[in-house]
This record gives structure tokens, C-alpha cells and sequence, in this order.
């Protein structure tokens, strides 16, 4: 197969000074922060789906993407030969992991049996294409949500034969993810919720929700699979009330039925923006309840209601997202996928190194001011010193659970007063963070 990108060479840093838009300004894979290189820390991943599935279309008009490698058909032939293009791709980049929805890489076919046959003829070129080159397939997911079928959910479905296709897909997708190497799998539940009560019974579906999962893990367990089970969350759309809103709600869906430890989350930004939080909220989130697991690295349009799926270069969002990912102990086994799509106008195939680039670029610069920020204790010293109160005296008995109202109510009694609240100084510690960023 002739090059996909003969025109691009191998993707290398050359400092903040370079003016060759096909290089890196910050991202130095081999550069030691806080105590590891910067590979590493960022674990980089390429989404499959977005950058060799995307044709830019939308709502209002049909695709503008010129892939010169792809005739537009669905054989096989045409999608092993996405598969060598992604490959190059991600070669010359530079990143050492990649994930992938079971139906992006490969054509459904009539039947169930041709369309695990179809999946099978392209991972085993994916295979090859991994020992050449050496890069990880991240994790694999299947796509529960574009066919008919799945109209009323997938394994929420009102149709218990959607539930059991769902799973006979799942269980192919989770062992061809195996096959590969796969370091994790992730579930995005796109139709695993509701429009209306009128017609739902949310209880039941929600049990059902909870029996497929576990099915899932009891299967993963017989197979030898040892990668990292995510749940991906997202409050809407497709679904109206998606079960996986944010991540307090699958953090209480996972306590109720049993699934700690069996699953951890795959935060993505867009999806929080829609949730109606930030990304570091749902990453303190995460963190605090032992469920943060991989990100999906994006950003959203405030402006827009609904999953834009934009590349992240905002400093302030990756040295936030960096400084949760720094406090949780890093990334592994799960990575920064780049799960984003160039613009509809953006439409060349030079333009997916361009978005690539500069999400890299973004989140090595808000790795460098997180490790100095961390170093520094310039955030961790106020947060400190702010709930000392509970480091000695009433607070302390308060944690150790030493005291209760009747000692609290005499405490107060005695004391007659509060001590003095103190500023929460928000407007300086925005400041510092700017001096950081500068």
C-alpha cells in the first residue's frame, strides 16, 4: 500500500521556537517531569472512529473529508487499508496507544456470524500492524447505539433480544480487545437510558443494566483478560437521561450492584461540560470515590448544547486536568485519548496532524505547570493551612469520630462563638495560577 501521508515525516520536537506547524513546541516524549518522562505521564491515544471514521458531517449537510486512502465502499479491503493508513498515522506522530468501536473498524455484515467473520479479517491486521510498529491498543469498545436495533437502548432495551445481541457483540468486541493486547475496555452506554417515564420502567432497567455488566466481568474472568473494565459517562445524547449521567451517578449505580473494583471511569470533558460540570470536577470526583481509571481528551463549546468533541488546547483545562491526574498517581493503565474530530471545514488529511499536534502541545504545557504548581506547593499550602481547624482540637475529634451532637452542642455551649472565618482568597489563587501559566 502506497504511504497515506506521503507528504509528513516523522513528527519531532523542536522547542517553543520552531515555526514549523508539523512539529512539537512542548511535547518532548523523552523529557523527565516530576520524575518521569513526558510519554509516560500522557500515555497519548489516537480515537480510530474520529480520525478514520469521520467524514464531517452533520445535521445540516453530508461529509467533507478527503481520505485518499478510503474508496468510500464497505468491503474489507477498504478497511484493512484505513487500518495501515491509521497506523502511519500514529506512527508518525509519535503516540504509543490507540482504541477503537468494533463497527468503525470493521463492516456489520447480514448476519452476526459475517460480521464477527468481518471483525476478524481487519484485527488481524491490526495485529500486524501493532508488532510492526510496537504501539498498544489502549481499549476497545463496541458500538451499542448507531444500528436500529438498539433504538430502545442495548442492554436497557425493552426488547430482551437487544440485550442478548448487545451481549454477543460485547463478548466478541471484549475478545478481540484481548487478542489484541488491550489494556482496558471501556462501555459507553449511548441509548442506555430514557426519553420519557411514560413508557420506562427505570428500575427494571437499570437491574438489567447491572446484570449485563456483570456478565461482562464473569466472562473477561473466564477468558484470562486482565485489562481495566471503564464506564464512560454522559448525561444526553443520544438518550435523553442517560444512566451514566456523570460520575456520582455511576459511582452510586456501581455500589448498588456490587461492581466496585470491577469497573473504573473514563472521564471525558465534553461529556462533563454537558453534565453541567467541569473536568476536574468530575475528576476529584472520580479520584475520591477509588474510580478514576482514563480520559478521553477533548473539549466542548460552551456555546453549543451538545458533544463537539473539539481538540483540547486550553492551557487552563489540561494544567487542571493535569494537576487531578498528578494528585491521582498517574495515568496507567489507561491514557489522554484524543477522542475529538478536526472541524467540518478542516477537511485535508494534513489537518488530523494539526489537531493531533496541538492537543499534544496543550497538555504538555499543562503537565510542566501542574508538576511546578505541585513542586511548589503554591495551591496545596493554602488548601492546607485553610482547613487547619481540622488538623487539632474539635476538628480532629470530629474525623477520628470521637464526639457526636451531645459533645459538639457542649463544645459550642462553652465557646459561645465560632472562631473567625477566613478568606477563601479565590481572586489570589486564580492570579497565581496565571503567573504559573504565563
Amino acid at each position: 500500500m502506497a504511504e497515506a501521508f506521503p507528504d509528513v515525516t516523522q513528527i519531532r520536537f523542536e522547542g517553543p521556537g520552531t515555526k514549523n506547524p508539523l512539529a512539537f513546541r512542548h511535547y518532548n516524549p523523552d523529557e523527565v517531569v516530576a520524575g518521569m518522562t513526558m510519554a509516560d505521564h500522557l500515555r497519548f491515544s489516537v480515537a480510530f472512529w474520529h480520525t478514520f471514521r469521520g467524514t464531517g458531517a452533520d445535521q445540516f449537510g453530508v461529509g467533507t473529508m478527503v481520505r485518499p486512502w478510503d474508496d468510500g465502499t464497505q468491503s474489507i479491503e477498504n478497511a484493512q487499508r484505513r487500518v495501515r493508513a491509521a497506523f502511519e498515522f500514529f506512527e508518525k506522530l509519535g503516540v504509543k496507544f490507540w482504541t477503537f468501536h468494533d463497527r468503525d473498524l470493521a463492516p456489520e455484515g447480514e448476519t452476526l456470524a459475517e460480521t464477527n467473520r468481518n471483525l476478524d479479517a481487519v484485527v488481524a491486521v491490526a495485529k500486524e500492524e501493532q508488532a510492526r510498529t510496537g504501539i498498544q491498543l489502549l481499549w476497545g469498545t463496541a458500538c451499542l447505539f448507531s444500528n436500529p436495533r438498539y433504538m430502545h437502548g442495548a442492554s436497557t432495551s425493552c426488547n430482551a433480544d437487544a440485550f442478548a445481541y448487545a451481549a454477543a457483540q460485547v463478548k466478541k468486541a471484549i475478545e478481540v480487545t484481548h487478542e489484541l493486547g488491550g489494556l482496558g475496555y471501556t462501555f459507553w452506554g449511548g441509548r442506555e437510558g430514557y426519553t420519557t417515564l411514560l413508557n420506562t420502567d427505570m428500575g427494571r432497567e437499570l437491574d438489567h443494566l447491572a446484570k449485563f455488566l456483570h456478565m461482562a466481568v464473569d466472562f473477561k474472568k473466564e477468558i484470562g483478560f486482565t485489562g481495566q473494565f471503564y464506564i464512560e459517562p454522559k448525561p444526553m445524547e443520544p438518550t435523553k437521561h442517560q444512566y451514566d449521567s456523570d460520575a456520582a451517578a455511576c459511582v452510586a449505580f456501581l455500589q448498588k450492584y456490587g461492581l466496585m473494583g470491577e469497573l473504573k471511569l473514563n472521564l471525558e470533558t465534553n461529556h462533563a461540560t454537558l453534565a453541567g460540570h467541569t473536568m476536574e470536577h468530575e475528576l476529584e470526583t472520580a479520584i475520591h470515590f477509588g474510580v478514576f481509571g482514563s480520559v478521553d481528551a477533548n473539549a466542548g463549546d460552551v456555546m453549543l448544547g451538545w458533544d463537539t468533541d473539539q481538540f483540547p488546547t486550553d492551557i487552563y483545562l489540561t494544567t487542571n486536568v493535569m494537576l487531578r491526574i498528578m494528585k491521582a498517581g498517574g495515568l496507567a493503565p489507561g491514557g489522554l485519548n484524543f477522542d475529538a474530530h478536526v472541524r467540518r471545514e478542516s477537511f485535508e488529511p494534513i489537518d488530523l496532524f494539526h489537531a493531533h499536534v496541538g492537543g499534544m502541545d496543550a497538555f504538555a504545557r499543562g503537565l510542566k505547570i501542574a508538576a511546578k504548581l505541585r513542586e511548589d506547593r503554591a495551591l496545596d499550602d493554602f488548601i492546607a493551612q485553610r482547613y487547619g481547624s481540622w488538623d487539632t482540637g474539635i476538628g480532629a475529634k470530629i474525623e477520628a469520630g470521637k464526639v457526636g451532637f451531645k459533645e459538639l452542642e457542649a463544645y459550642m455551649l462553652e465557646k459561645g462563638e465560632i472562631a473567625p472565618n477566613a478568606s477563601g482568597r479565590q481572586e489570589m489563587l486564580e492570579n497565581i495560577l496565571n503567573d504559573y501559566i504565563a
